[in-house]
Order: structure tokens, then sequence, then C-alpha cells
């Protein structure tokens, strides 16, 4: 039986296949259109499904969308009223989209099917839905390697639900307890975002990373005046701070007021004030998750912890969950955002609707590392990069790896484009921009010379699974990057007194650790451990960057630029490579030196980066 998964008209829309509970293929829409987060019918993400799948349209027997649009338009609706006369101007915008596309989304599904699929195929008849938190919780658990657990979902919100407590036993998925909208931790967290001057729904884990700068000197007044948690985690905010209910922006003049002034204007200077903002609401967030996780385990008795929605992706909370051993076992859907509502509906309707027997994989789950999306046979790179004009040469496996090694040894920033692409937002060896950990400079000079992104954010280091403990207060599996741990002591650089007394940004330049590319301030690191038989090739890397330097970590970043999806095909890379201070590229068994490019080729794609 073929099901296939859609999650869009939001953000992050994507698309998943799974044949008899088995995941084939899944990917984001944004990888293909260029379109960053792109919100649109996920066209080019079904068709590639059914060409990873080689399956004809007909053959689908079920499509489900990841949400109830109608639940939606009433949580929009009873909003409004509640909040009545306020808002009448949003009330006033939004009516109009909904009556016209999004009340009427089945319809608009149908129409879309047919154009992407097969105009003949009475799609009326195979379309189902989902609801917004059980395709979350569906993707934390039936994926995960456990039998029975508690299940967690956060985010901001679906059609009414910000977060819900799941018991997940075989094949049987329960909701047992939700907290509604507008109470929602996801929208609180999102509320600084947009108030430190970063984007809603794209920019949170950049608050994430630049709270190590600052100190949680607002905590106590965000609980004080903003949100009211109890013992068991649930909470509730005073919405007479916010504006996201009703109004056209996340926060206003009362929310202004009690933190000192206006938002941040977006590319303006940070200053020590968004750093001790970013400080405050992660610690906020870390305590009312650790809450919820000690109820959650007090009502369920259970040992493990399945985690999915957007909050699921803030890996600094996830890595003191694991800390505080509330749980035995914890397992994070690398695709935790909306995105992962594609895998989640598909995989509910094969155990839930249909009541299948559930498959446990005897691996670490059964995500295949998350490479769930496109790869590119040697002909298909081989025909993209001489379209480009690139100058590439071709090697066995063992000589790339070894060329690649001593790129990174040598200081290199290296472009690794290999086998499938990943599937969630994280770059974890398919699509990544790689080098090496020991370079005091390398994060500024990726940042600011690759990435085009703020100097202050941090890089992750991909480690060797057997190597893990040695290098970091950490023993466990990490393959997705969704858990934080600190730097061994024995590996840390001792401070100076003078060092210990700067602020802000001015603790960048500091070197923390004999990795400090990879070390933050905080000396924490968001960690990545690398499996053979997940990513053999990216493994064998690392292996041979050992056998070199003696040292097991690489740094391991997306592998696109500030504002631009991850690379998706080899022209992706190609593009990229040449239009920013990238060394060298390997695809596949192909490597492109930077200097052997043609020269007026760098400049027009410099300029093209200039222009976008």
């Amino acid at each position: 039986m073929n099901i296939l998964g859609i999650s869009a008209f939001y953000h992050d829309s994507a698309a998943c296949l799974i044949r008899d509970g088995d995941i084939i293929a899944a990917a984001q829409e944004e990888r293909f259109t260029r379109k960053k987060h792109d919100a649109g019918f996920p066209h080019n993400s079904i068709q590639y499904c059914l060409k990873q799948a080689q399956l004809d349209p007909e053959h689908i027997d079920n499509v489900v969308f990841y949400e109830k649009p109608f639940m939606k338009f009433e949580r929009l609706l009873e909003t409004y009223l509640a909040f009545a006369p306020r808002g009448f101007t949003s009330f006033f915008k939004a009516m109009p989209i909904w009556i016209k596309d999004k009340l009427f989304q089945k319809s608009v599904l149908i129409k879309e099917l047919k154009k992407t699929l097969n105009q003949k195929v009475n799609w009326n008849e195979k379309l189902l839905f989902s609801e917004h938190h059980l395709s979350h919780a569906a993707s934390a658990f039936y994926p995960s390697p456990y039998k029975s657990a508690a299940v967690l979902t956060l985010d901001g919100v679906g059609e009414w639900t910000t977060t819900s407590f799941a018991l997940g036993k075989d094949n049987d998925l329960k909701v047992i307890k939700e907290i509604h909208f507008p109470h929602s931790i996801g929208l609180l967290y999102s509320a600084f975002t947009y108030y430190t001057g970063f984007k809603v729904n794209s920019g949170e884990y950049k608050v994430m990373g630049l709270a190590p700068y600052g100190k949680p000197i607002y905590a106590d007044l965000i609980k004080e005046k903003i949100l009211h948690i109890l013992e068991d985690g649930s909470f509730k905010l005073d919405m007479s701070y916010f504006d996201f209910a009703t109004g056209l922006t996340m926060t206003n003049n009362k929310f202004n007021n009690l933190f000192g002034g206006p938002p941040r204007k977006p590319e303006a200077e940070l200053t020590q004030r968004e750093m001790d903002l970013a400080a405050s609401v992660q610690k906020v967030t870390e305590e009312i998750v650790v809450k919820i996780a000690k109820n959650l385990a007090l009502v369920t008795g259970e040992r493990n912890l399945c985690l999915a929605g957007g909050v699921a992706l803030n890996c600094v909370a996830n890595g003191i969950l694991l800390r505080e051993k509330i749980f035995d076992n914890i397992w994070i859907q690398p695709a935790a955002g909306d995105a992962g509502g594609a895998l989640g509906a598909a995989l509910s309707v094969w155990y839930l609707h249909y009541n299948q027997n559930r498959k446990i994989s005897s691996l670490r789950d059964s995500m295949q590392g998350s490479f769930l999306g496109p790869e590119f046979n040697d002909i298909e790179i081989e025909q993209q990069l001489k379209s480009c004009g690139a100058k590439f040469k071709k090697y066995s496996e063992e000589q790339l790896i070894d060329n690649v090694a001593n790129a990174l040894a040598n200081k290199k920033a290296i472009g690794w484009m290999q086998g499938r692409m990943e599937f969630g937002p994280r770059a974890l060896g398919g699509r990544s921009i790689i080098a090496d950990p020991r370079s005091p400079t390398m994060q500024k000079q990726l940042n600011l010379k690759v990435k085009y992104r703020e100097s202050f954010r941090p890089f992750a280091p991909s480690v060797l699974r057997e190597d893990v403990n040695e290098w970091f207060e950490h023993n466990s599996d990490s393959p997705y990057m969704l858990l934080v741990a600190d730097v061994k002591k024995d590996k840390r650089r001792v401070m100076t007194e003078k060092e210990k007394a700067l602020f802000g940004i001015e603790k960048l330049n500091i070197p923390r650790s004999t990795v400090p590319a990879v070390t933050h301030v905080d000396y924490s690191a968001r960690i990545q451990t690398v499996h053979l038989d997940t990513n053999s090739r990216y493994y064998e890397l690392i292996s041979k960057f050992k056998e070199k330097t003696d040292c097991p970590i690489i740094v391991n970043t997306s592998f696109n630029v500030r504002g631009e999806p991850i690379v998706c095909t080899p022209k992706d890379a190609f593009k990229c490579f040449m239009g920013t201070e990238l060394d060298v590229l390997a695809i596949g068994n192909y490597l492109l030196i930077k200097d052997h490019q043609d020269n007026l080729l760098k400049q027009k794609y410099e300029k093209s980066y200039e222009l976008d």
C-alpha cells in the first residue's frame, strides 16, 4: 500500500511517500523551488517521491493532508470573536484569503493533485486529513526504536493545539492532554524572535544561538508578568502583552514598555539587551520543557520519550532534558517542524486508519539517517557540471576522501554533496559545508565569507560515534544534531581574567577549546554523531581526517548561504561554491578546486548573490 503525506500552505511544505509502512522518500519543496520555507503546494516534492518509488500516480492508495483546515478556520473565527473589537484590521485582511482558498482547501488539494499527478484519478476518494499535532506525534513515535513511549509535541499552533502529550504503544497512539491557543511556548519564543529583530518561523534558532552571549536577567520578569507556569509545566500567557492572536505583529506597546523599548529593527546592531532577552526566553523555555517532561513521566510511567514540533528543534533544551535523566531514552524527529507533518500524517493513516502492525527498526530508528531526498548518479553530475562550465576531475572514492581530508587539514572550506539529501532543516553530511574545527578563525571565516550571516552563529561538530565521549560530556547517539552538550574539561582552554570579563560579541574571538570552531562561548556544542551504517562516505572522511590529524571531528554547517535553502542539485552546489569563498567542492566522486575555475564565471556567480 502506497500512502502520500503532504504538508503545505503555512511554511515548509513537504511530501513523503511510505510503502507498507516503510519510508521511501521525503523532501521539502523549498529545495526544488529555491524559495526558503516555501509554503506552496509541494508539486516538485511529490513528483520526486513518486520517481524515487518508481510509482505511477494511479497506484497511490491514499493522500493525507497533515492537518484539518476547517478546525483551523474555526480557531481563527473564534479568536477574532473573543478579542473583538480588537484585531479588526487583521480580520479584514485574513478573511478574504480564507474564504477564497483556505476554507475550501479540500477542493484546492484535489485541483493541485490533478495538476501535479493525474487528471483522471478520483483524488476525492483517496484524500484523507490528519490533525496537526497528531501528525507531529506520529512522526515522533512511529519511526522511533521504542515499543512504547511518552510523546511530547510543542510548536506555535496547529488547529487549536499548541502542546500535546500522547502515549504510544505498538501501533496505537493516543493524545492524553493538550494545551490550546493562544497559550503557546512556540509563539512566546517567536514573540521574542520578532522583538529581537529576527524573522518569525525562521529566526528562532538565531535566538537560541545568541542566548549564551547574554544573561537571563529578564527570566523572572517574563514569569512574573507575561507567563504563568504551573508545577506540571502547563502554562498560560497574559495576552495583553501580545498581538499575535488578532494583530499584525507578535508583540504590542505594553510588551515593548515592559522590556525597555521598541523591537530591534532587522539588521540593526545587536546590543546586550537582545542577548539578555535571548538568554531569558531560552531559560524559561528550558524550565517549561523540563517540568512538562517530569509530569509526563509521572503520569505515563514510560521510560522513553519522543519529541516533535518546532520547539523540539531547540537542541539546547533537548540537551538539558537528556541530562536531567527524567527518561532513560529520548528520540527526536529530525524533521520536527511542519515539513515532518507530511511524514507523520502518512504514518498515522497506515497505523491508525488501517490498524497495521508496527515495524520497529533494529537500528537506531527507521529514518535511514534522514537521508530521504534526491541523489544524483555520475552521468547526472557530469551533465550538470558541464552545463555550468565547471572544471572538475573524477576520482575513486578512496582518492576523493584522501584529497578532501588533506584539504580539511590544510584549513580549506569545502562544499560536500554526497548521496541522498537530508529531510529536515539540518545538514547531516549529505549537503554540508565542512572544515577543520581546530582553526581559531574558521567560525568567523565561514560565517562572514561563506555563509554571509551573523558572526555570532555557532557551528556544529560532526564526530565519530565511538569518539564522542572522549571530546564531549555526552555518550549517546545524536545522529540528527538535536542535542547540545559541553566540551570535555580536558579539551577546554583556560580563560584569563581579562577574557572572562568580556561582554557580548566581544567573547566571540576568544578560542575556548582545542576545537574552537565548534565550541560555543559557553563551552557547548551541537553534536552530530556519525555512523557507518547511515552515511559510510562521511564516516570514512572523518576517519581519514582523524588518521591525519588525530582529531575525529569536523565542522559541519548546511550547504547554503543566508536566505537560501540548502542545495539540492549539483547545479545548486556549483552556484554556491562559485558565489562564496569556498575553496573546494566534492560532489560524488568529482572534485572541483576554486583556483582552477574560470575567473569570469566566479565573478558572475558572486554578482548573482549580490543581486539576490
